[in-house]
C-alpha cells in the first residue's frame, strides 16, 4: 500500500510517496514545488503525478492554515484545501489534512540523534506535553499529549495571539506597528520570514539602531523577497551588516519569549521543540545566552522553564515525515 504525503506550505509544497512495506526511511518518490506558481494544491497533486507512474491509495497532507471539518484556507496563499475534494479527484480511499504543527510534531517522536540540534539538556519527564514553535514564511505552534501508549499532536493557532513586547526596543515596535496601522499585532506579524523580519528590519532602520552598508540597501532594493537577504548579510563571513545583525538578533529574543510562553500554556516538560525553516539557519543566534534569557524571563516559572529541555528540528523534512507516519496509521 502506497500513500501520498505532503507539507504544504507558504512558500514550496513537498510531496512524497511512501509505502507501508518500506516505510518512512526511504520515499519511493518526492518531489517539491513552488506553492506560488499554482492555483491548488490538486494542480500540484496532477504535476507530480505527471513525474511519477507510482499509484497511491490515501493521502495525508500537513497544510499551513487551520484545519475545520476536513477543510483549510492556507493562510499565506489564496488556497483552501478540501480533503474530501481531493478524494474524488484522484479517487482515493481516504484523505486526511493536519495543520503544518501537527505534521511536525508527529515527526518528533521518530526523529534520530542527527535531526536535531540541542539548545538546554534540561531534565526530560517521560509522557509529560511537548510543544512545537515553527517560525518560517509564518510562525506555527502545536503540541503533543500522551495517551494510551503513543503521543498524539494538536493544532494550535496561537501564533495569532497578540505580540506582548518585553521592553522598551519591543515598545518601540509595537508603537512603530501600530502607527503603519495594524489593528491587531500578532507574534506571527514580528516572528516570521514573510512577515516578521522585513518589519524588524523596518523599524530598526527607521530609530537607526544600527548602519546599514550601501551594498545591502541596494540588496534590498532590488530583491522581492528581503529576508534571506537580511540573513545572509547578518551571516556574512567577511563583513556582517549591523542593521541585519541586529534585526536577527531582536527576532530570537522575541521568538524565545513567545516559545517560553507557549511552554507554559501546555506545561511542556517533556521538551520544547523549535521548527521550520528559521531556526536551523541562526543556530549561531539561539546559543547566546539571550534567547535562553528571553525563554525563561517568567517570574515564577523560571526554575520549571529551565528544566525544559528545547530541541532546533534540523531536519527539514520533519513536516513531510510527520503527514506520511500519521497518513501510514490511517486506517481506511
Amino acid at each position: 500500500m502506497n500513500i501520498l504525503a505532503g507539507d504544504i506550505g507558504g512558500t514550496k509544497t513537498n510531496l512524497a510517496i511512501f509505502s507501508l512495506e518500506s516505510g518512512l526511511g526511504k520515499p519511493l518518490s518526492e518531489l517539491s514545488y513552488p506553492s506560488g506558481k499554482f492555483d491548488s494544491l490538486e494542480a500540484i497533486i496532477r504535476e507530480f503525478n505527471a513525474h511519477t507512474s507510482l499509484p497511491f491509495s490515501r493521502a495525508c497532507f500537513g497544510v499551513a492554515g487551520p484545519v475545520i471539518e476536513g477543510r483549510a484556507q492556507i493562510t499565506n496563499l489564496p488556497w483552501v484545501v478540501d480533503a474530501g475534494a481531493i478524494q474524488s479527484a484522484f479517487n482515493l480511499t481516504t484523505v486526511a489534512l493536519l495543520n503544518d504543527l501537527e505534521s511536525v510534531a508527529y515527526a518528533i517522536p521518530i526523529l534520530k540523534a542527527e535531526d536535531i540540534f540541542t539548545l538546554n539538556e534540561g531534565k526530560s519527564i517521560q509522557g509529560a506535553p511537548i510543544a512545537v514553535i515553527a517560525p518560517g514564511t509564518g510562525l506555527g505552534e502545536g503540541f503533543l499529549t500522551y495517551a494510551c501508549g503513543h503521543y498524539i499532536a494538536h493544532a494550535s493557532e496561537g501564533s495569532h495571539t497578540s505580540f506582548a513586547p518585553e521592553n522598551e526596543l519591543q515598545m518601540g515596535l509595537w508603537k512603530f506597528l501600530k502607527d503603519k496601522g495594524y489593528e491587531h499585532i500578532s507574534f506571527e506579524r514580528v516572528c516570521s520570514g514573510a512577515l516578521g523580519v522585513p518589519l524588524l528590519y523596518e523599524y530598526l532602520k527607521s530609530i537607526g539602531a544600527a548602519s546599514e552598508p550601501d551594498w545591502l540597501a541596494a540588496q534590498l532594493a532590488e530583491c522581492p523577497d528581503p529576508t534571506p537577504v537580511i540573513f545572509n548579510a547578518a551571516h556574512d563571513p567577511q563583513e556582517p551588516a549591523p542593521l541585519a545583525a541586529a534585526t536577527v538578533k531582536l527576532f530570537v529574543e522575541i521568538l524565545g519569549a513567545e516559545a517560553g510562553n507557549l511552554a507554559l500554556k501546555v506545561l511542556s516538560t517533556g521538551g520544547l521543540y523549535l521548527g521550520g525553516g528559521i531556526p536551523p539557519r541562526i543556530i549561531k543566534e539561539l546559543q547566546h545566552p539571550d534567547f535562553l534569557e528571553f525563554v525563561r524571563a517568567k517570574g515564577r516559572f523560571r526554575s520549571v522553564l529551565s528544566e525544559i529541555p528545547i530541541h532546533v528540528i534540523m531536519n527539514p523534512r520533519a513536516a513531510l515525515l510527520g503527514a506520511a507516519a500519521y497518513g501510514l496509521s490511517m486506517n481506511d
